[in-house]
């Protein structure tokens, strides 16, 4: 895939983005607005994520609970329509924290999450927004839900009348075997598939959140509606990915 390009402002990389976005929708013939990027600001400064939104993206993404709180309260004032995106692994003790912050929630995949989340949203009187969180590679390492538990559980989630059921999300096998990484994301899409069939009352399968920096064109070729990107648009972390993603390695890595 391409490698990140040295380049100096955000804008520029953003700019270097959305031509790679474009052309990977022109190749599978898709509309070039059928798909969302989100910059996914974890280690990034204030100053940096600015700059990003200056460019008109009001959609950013964090994984950990205390630095997106801290960055939403920073950028608040001068940036009062900001959707923030929970991205992260959410610890049961974190709920109460992340409703406060977040428009969206990209990683539910347990019961125990739904109902805790579900009880704090009907104290604030507030819904949320969520993706259900798909692990298609197998991996260990990975959270989410087995494909073959993803039907069941949505079924079961639905009935919390705080929980708005958006679509999907998955993290992309950890490899540069790149014919592998596909079948993931087609594996994804055809779940999306096969769950809209279904006509769930109250549950929506419009967004297919997979693909970051190192397989969005990817991802995008088998149907991905939202791609969330960081190294591409901020550059390289001084931290790697195994401090956000405990148990996994950092060759191939990004979030």
């Amino acid at each position: 895939m391409n490698t990140i390009k040295n380049l100096k402002t955000v804008k520029e990389n953003l700019e270097n983005v959305v031509e790679r976005v474009q052309y990977a929708c022109q190749k599978a013939g898709r509309d070039r607005e059928s798909v969302t990027i989100i910059p996914v600001t974890k280690t990034v400064d204030i100053k940096r994520i600015k700059e990003a939104i200056e460019c008109g993206y009001h959609e950013i993404a964090e994984n950990k609970v205390q630095e997106a709180e801290n960055k939403a309260n920073l950028l608040k004032d001068g940036t009062p329509s900001l959707i923030w995106h929970f991205v992260g692994h959410l610890q049961s003790n974190k709920v109460n924290k992340v409703v406060q912050f977040a428009s969206m929630i990209q990683s539910i995949d347990r019961m125990k999450m739904v109902k805790k989340l579900n009880k704090q949203l009907n104290k604030l009187g507030k819904n949320m927004p969520v993706l259900i969180q798909i692990n298609v590679s197998g991996e260990d390492s990975k959270y989410g839900l087995h494909p073959d538990e993803a039907l069941s559980f949505i079924e079961q989630a639905v009935a919390y009348e705080h929980i708005k059921i958006k679509g999907l999300m998955t993290i992309g096998l950890f490899s540069d075997d790149w014919p592998e990484v596909r079948k993931g994301f087609r594996l994804l899409r055809e779940l999306r598939d096969n769950i809209e069939a279904k006509n769930i009352p109250g549950v929506e399968m419009d967004i297919l959140s997979m693909g970051m920096t190192n397989d969005f064109e990817i991802a995008i070729e088998e149907g991905a509606t939202m791609v969330r990107i960081g190294r591409a648009i901020f550059g390289e972390r001084d931290h790697p990915d195994s401090y956000y993603w405990p148990g996994i390695g950092t060759e191939n890595v990004d979030k």
